[in-house]
């Protein structure tokens, strides 16, 4: 059966949504379910041509351009004109921090679930510390502190970066409760770094088991993925970044710090798509994932910093550790290998899709209970159920983007806001209906156990959670 399907609010004025990709094509139909709102107010901005036959049948007014940043606003400010409305940023290329602006300054409320810059940023020839999200997210958090308040605009509001920020809240009120301890929400961002640190938390992984899979096995020359192509290759050629804690004792010959902003994280000299950690998810156990590089990875680690400057009195170590589907792996072993990426982009469809789940969560690490995983294990045979156009990792972002919607249009003008500032139990009262079983699972593993004998890695015994037990040799 379908989740209950509540109006949760109303838009008015116009409703864009920039990028018709498969998550703009999963949150179109949940835009549609759960909002009040005039449909020919509706229109789609997307490069591609393909998207107005998609559209057509639908009655959904098509923009066929790429907004860029000569146009973007003589494009948004003739669309919303004086009526303001709801951006919807799903795109790729389009720099998310100059719709920000515009939109707010056109009074038209605003999401996304990533900080995306203008086409060519990933690739370009550049100081890698330039191509962090790290730098990314500095920008706008620039930005929110030159400009306070106004008009809502939700920065990295999907499933992660956004939903994972709320499962951390969650999961640090179910250890609480599990411990003994008081299991009362804190009231504010002190206040959850205080509650962080006294459970005795060292640090999170975004821990992430795709095992979403079809039939058709992979063709060579194709990469195969179960969300965007192009925002997994983009993130993957970044460098990995992490935030990192106070309680590490190394520090990797190939990390580098930064001398600007919050300073909660460090990159690596080394792409993501192949730096790999060691982790652990519910149905596979112990798993190798690899630390691409995330907002959510800064963030979290920023929001829960206790103290101040470059030597915080705590600070949790967090980065993803992400295992993809296995189509997807073996689309990064031959990109990487090869040397060159593949022309040929295909996403896993819903309807091709035979088994697997999108098995996401947070991984609460080095407290008293060892650690706590804390997530969603959607199948996609559930989100069919569900919800239509989408898999399982897509309905893990749309419905966060909805529920992020939500929350802006009760609080219009909170002004520039991450999912870490947002409130937790209401986003998960909104979402909660798409992620299938949402549990909490504890284990003993550390990530000192499972490891090969006869070949030895630099560890240090002394405490299992350090980074250097986690990031694989």
């Amino acid at each position: 059966m379908s989740p209950d399907q509540p109006v949760h609010g109303r838009i008015d004025g116009r409703v864009v949504i920039v990028g018709m990709g498969s998550i703009g094509k999963g949150t179109l139909p949940l835009i549609q379910r759960h909002f009040d709102y005039d449909e020919s107010r509706m229109v789609v901005i997307d490069p591609d041509p393909k998207v107005g036959d998609y559209l057509a049948p639908k009655g959904i007014a098509f923009e066929n351009l790429a907004l860029t940043p000569d146009n973007h606003r003589e494009v948004l400010g003739r669309l919303f004109g004086e009526e303001g409305g709801f951006c919807v940023n799903l795109s790729v290329d389009v720099a998310s921090l100059d719709l920000i602006r515009c939109c707010r300054d056109l009074g038209a409320l605003y999401i996304d679930t990533v900080v995306e810059p203008w086409a060519g940023f990933y690739f370009e020839d550049r100081d890698n510390a330039l191509r962090t999200n790290y730098a990314l997210r500095q920008a706008v958090r620039d930005e929110k502190a030159a400009n306070p308040g106004g008009t809502t605009a939700v920065s990295c509001c999907g499933a992660n970066p956004g939903m994972v920020s709320w499962f951390v809240k969650e999961a640090l009120l179910t250890l609480a409760a599990d411990t003994g301890r008081d299991a009362n929400a804190p009231g504010d961002r002190a206040g959850w770094a205080a509650l962080m640190r006294d459970l005795g938390v060292k640090g999170v992984h975004i821990a992430e088991r795709d095992t979403q899979a079809r039939r058709k096995p992979r063709p060579r020359g194709v990469f195969v993925n179960t969300w965007s192509v192009e925002g997994f290759i983009a993130e993957g050629f970044q460098p990995a970044e992490l935030g990192w804690g106070t309680h590490e004792t190394w520090f990797p010959e190939n990390g580098h710090r930064h001398e600007d902003g919050c300073r909660a994280s460090i990159w690596l000299d080394r792409p993501g798509a192949i730096t790999r950690v060691h982790t652990w998810c519910p149905t596979p156990g112990p798993q190798f994932g690899f630390l691409v590089t995330h907002n959510e990875a800064i963030s979290i680690s920023d929001y829960f910093t206790v103290g101040q400057g470059d030597d915080p009195e705590y600070r949790p170590t967090c980065h993803y550790a992400y295992h993809p589907s296995d189509d997807a792996v073996l689309s990064l072993h031959e990109m990487f290998g090869s040397g060159r990426q593949q022309t040929e982009h295909e996403i896993l469809d819903v309807d091709e899709i035979v088994e697997g789940i999108d098995e996401l969560g947070v991984l609460l690490y080095g407290h008293e209970k060892n650690a706590l995983w804390f997530g969603s294990r959607l199948s996609n045979e559930e989100t069919k159920s569900l919800a239509p156009d989408q898999n399982a990792t897509g309905l893990q972002v749309s419905s966060a983007v909805i529920a992020g919607m939500v929350w802006a249009l009760e609080n219009p003008e909170a002004g520039i806001v991450e999912a870490d500032e947002m409130d937790h139990a209401r986003c998960l009262e909104i979402q909660r209906p798409y992620l299938g079983p949402v549990e909490a699972h504890y284990t003993d593993w550390t990530p000192l156990q499972d490891r090969w004998e006869l070949f030895p890695e630099d560890i240090d015994e002394s405490d299992p959670w350090l980074f250097r037990n986690v990031l694989a040799s």
